[in-house]
């Protein structure tokens, strides 16, 4: 493992941290009683295809109760890249799973806020949250969501972005809440490229003012699209270890992230959900260097790229890239 690498992550959702362990730990807090198909016994979630992977997760999600299970969740992740020598991490949030279970935006905000400033306490590592909305929710949300968002203008939360189903609605018609989430001074980013083709990511950064791209890997299945990513300094969140669990590629041999850092286009490692895609930011840097050849310079390259494409506050980002 190559903890002596500095590393730092842009592309985690908070929910999709949770281990099989804190799920039980969080419903016998909370006195709930599980299904018995979320994990199988050896501790790995069950799901086979993209949609049960999303019905896995709002499952496992489903323990989460309080404000205290979301400061625990927040702070065991971070302490545990801490671990690993990551400097830092932003970490998607969605108030609307928040509501699913019932909390506020402020106590789901409060809650995240208590996790990440604990973890820096202890351990140095530094989190910021990026609000999202859920994309097959539908516009409507997207829009109160960015609302509130900007309304609150805490400084922890420093962008705006969408996940969910991306076969569901256009980027286009999530417009209006990203145009809110600019206008306050967010980063913005979007899931696109992944289940789908090409053109959600033409979709997305044309249509969106997006500065990073979630996932985008379909991205290399046109050439003037990679060309533009590269000349627009548009940055991909890629998450390999995601996109093999998710059949996005069927092995590491097909997945283009070398081909995107060859042709010129910035390039993040992310773990995505986890435990869920049976990885870890660890391992996703280790496979850039088994799988796909990235040497050690270039991986702190890779670390570098992600801290300046950070949404964070020029100060803190100046601190972070002082310690490559």
């Amino acid at each position: 493992m190559l903890t002596t690498i500095p590393k730092a992550e842009l592309h985690l959702h908070l929910e999709g941290a949770m281990t099989p362990a804190l799920v039980r730990d969080f419903a016998k807090r909370n006195g709930l009683t599980l299904p018995d198909d979320i994990y199988d016994d050896q501790d790995r979630y069950i799901w086979g295809s993209f949609p049960e992977f999303l019905a896995s997760f709002d499952k496992a999600s489903a323990a989460i109760r309080t404000k205290q299970d979301y400061a625990d969740l927040t702070y065991f992740y971070l302490t545990e890249q801490a671990k690993v020598g990551a400097l830092y991490v932003e970490i998607f949030c969605s108030p609307t799973h928040a509501a699913d279970c019932g909390l506020s935006f402020d106590d789901h905000l409060e809650a995240v806020v208590d996790g990440i400033d604990r973890a820096e306490k202890d351990t140095g590592i530094i989190g910021r949250i990026i609000m999202t909305c859920v994309r097959h929710v539908g516009p409507e949300i997207a829009v109160k969501v960015a609302r509130q968002t900007a309304d609150c203008g805490h400084s922890h939360i420093v962008g705006f972005g969408m996940g969910g189903n991306e076969s569901m609605f256009t980027q286009a018609d999530f417009y209006p809440a990203f145009k809110i989430a600019r206008d306050a001074g967010l980063g913005c980013t979007t899931h696109a490229g992944e289940v789908e083709g090409p053109q959600s990511v033409w979709d997305a950064i044309d249509k969106l003012p997006v500065t990073r791209i979630g996932h985008g890997v379909r991205s290399i299945e046109d050439p003037k699209l990679v060309d533009t990513l590269a000349k627009r300094d548009i940055v991909l969140e890629v998450c390999p270890g995601s996109n093999i669990a998710l059949s996005v590629y069927p092995d590491y041999a097909s997945h283009p992230l070398r081909k995107f850092y060859d042709a010129g286009v910035k390039v993040t490692l992310g773990s995505d959900d986890p435990p869920f895609f049976f990885t870890s930011l660890a391992d996703e840097y280790e496979r850039a260097q088994t799988q796909f050849g990235f040497s050690s310079a270039e991986l702190i390259g890779l670390t570098r790229t992600a801290l300046e494409a950070a949404f964070v506050d020029d100060a803190t980002k100046a601190k972070l890239l002082a310690k490559l």
